[in-house]
């Protein structure tokens, strides 16, 4: 009997501190946060990204949009109350060799978080809302948080496997999925020809 007694109480012990897991943030199926607020919490004392020197190495090309105002992107584009998520509209010139385009939109504050991941793009003007709930989530911090979101646009020699990464999440290897493009299906290096970047703020509601 005291040997079955003291089993249950070691069971009791294992569940209680089972249940002690509630401050760690909620995730999704890919085991990141599932809101930027959480991704704060979850990386707090991390260094904030805000170089992109990942980029750095490829040559630039222009892309402009019309969902920036005086440095700050658009309410419409954020997944807000006041906001309809819709992806930002972009526009370049064609980068000469290039066959697609890669599309990343991430928060450089949140240990990237990615708002955007798109791949086998060809066109080079995009409407504001191109991007369906697959590939796009807006933007939106903590509430009085401004955080600084980047899109860069990857111009590719060649398809890739695969654009690495999900949206709604952070990702830590963020940079290695832009290594990754360099690579293409066929297994051919050298395939990034440049990289146009687009940045703006957005304030937490």
């Amino acid at each position: 009997m005291k040997k079955l007694t003291s089993l249950l109480l070691c069971g009791a012990l294992v569940l209680a501190l089972a249940g002690c897991g509630g401050s760690e943030p909620a995730q999704n199926s890919s085991g990141s946060p599932t809101s930027e607020s959480e991704a704060v919490t979850a990386v707090a004392g991390a260094p904030d990204n805000s170089g992109d020197e990942f980029v750095s190495a490829y040559a630039a090309f222009a892309v402009t949009t019309n969902s920036l105002k005086d440095g700050f992107w658009d309410e419409i584009t954020a997944n807000t109350v006041s906001g309809q998520n819709l992806s930002p509209d972009l526009s370049w010139e064609p980068v000469e060799g290039a066959s697609c385009y890669a599309i990343y939109m991430v928060d450089l504050n949140t240990h990237y978080f990615l708002h955007w991941v798109q791949g086998d793009i060809t066109e080079t003007s995009l409407p504001q809302g191109y991007a369906g709930s697959k590939y796009y989530i807006g933007m939106y911090p903590p509430a009085g948080d401004t955080h600084v979101y980047n899109i860069y646009v990857i111009a590719l020699k060649n398809p890739v496997d695969r654009v690495k990464g999900s949206v709604n999440g952070i990702s830590p290897k963020f940079p290695d999925f832009i290594t990754a493009l360099d690579t293409d299906k066929d297994g051919n290096t050298g395939n990034i020809i440049s990289v146009g970047k687009v940045s703006g703020k957005f304030i937490g509601k």
